[in-house]
């Protein structure tokens, strides 16, 4: 825990937040609580820097062009990344069938508990601490989100419409796993044939892979 801390760039003076932060609902118990409600509370604080810092980072921005860039600061795909950053995932606390089904390392999870150690990092230090942790671990992001503003999804959706082809199409090829950590293969393909493909634990996350892949295909 106190790897994790330096990792995060803050101390606890109440070391039982953070504990509280990483734990998941599959080992919680009456004497255990799990992260759910600092994770909400954690979503908001994050919502404030990272809208005060595009503010900052681009005083001309207007409304419509703050909003992506602000959805793609605070979406879980990003919150997760961070915390793969700063190894979170290695100080969660998870029941033994979340453990076994790889749950150090799923999206979901990650994001989620991200947010709850914002939440601790704000309950224990006050709101200027958690801004200086947030900053310090979205760093660059702030400053280069315009480049992945939009979801991959309406971006390939944008560039097909804008060449006349209709939306592109995304198609489960395989679901494999077992029920509590299923895996989905999704099929991105375009009008015109030409398409990607991508596996991941949640079927979003798969299709935005896929889309992702897809984009990166084209000229």
């Amino acid at each position: 825990m106190k790897a994790f801390e330096a990792r995060l760039g803050y101390s606890f003076e109440r070391p039982e937040l953070l504990v509280r932060a990483l734990t998941h609902g599959s080992i919680s118990s009456a004497t255990r609580q799990d992260n759910q409600r600092l994770e909400f509370l954690g979503d908001r604080v994050l919502g404030l820097v990272m809208a005060t810092a595009l503010l900052e980072a681009d005083k001309d921005a207007t409304e419509g062009q703050l909003a992506p860039r602000f959805n793609a600061l605070v979406r879980k795909e990003t919150c997760a990344e961070v915390a793969r950053e700063v190894d979170l995932g290695a100080v969660l606390k998870l029941g033994r069938s979340e453990m076994m089904s790889g749950g150090r390392r799923k999206l979901a999870l990650l994001g989620d508990a991200m947010e709850a150690v914002i939440a601790a990092v704000y309950r224990d230090g006050g709101f200027a601490a958690a801004e200086a942790v947030i900053l310090r671990l979205w760093g660059a992001r702030i400053h280069q989100v315009e480049a992945d503003a939009r979801d991959a999804k309406t971006a390939l959706q944008e560039w097909a419409q804008a060449r006349g082809q209709t939306p592109p199409r995304y198609t489960l090829v395989k679901r494999s796993g077992p029920d509590h950590a299923p895996v989905f293969t999704i099929l991105a393909e375009l009008a015109d044939g030409r398409r990607a493909e991508a596996t991941a634990g949640a079927k979003r996350q798969a299709e935005q892979t896929a889309a992702r892949k897809l984009l990166d295909s084209l000229d």
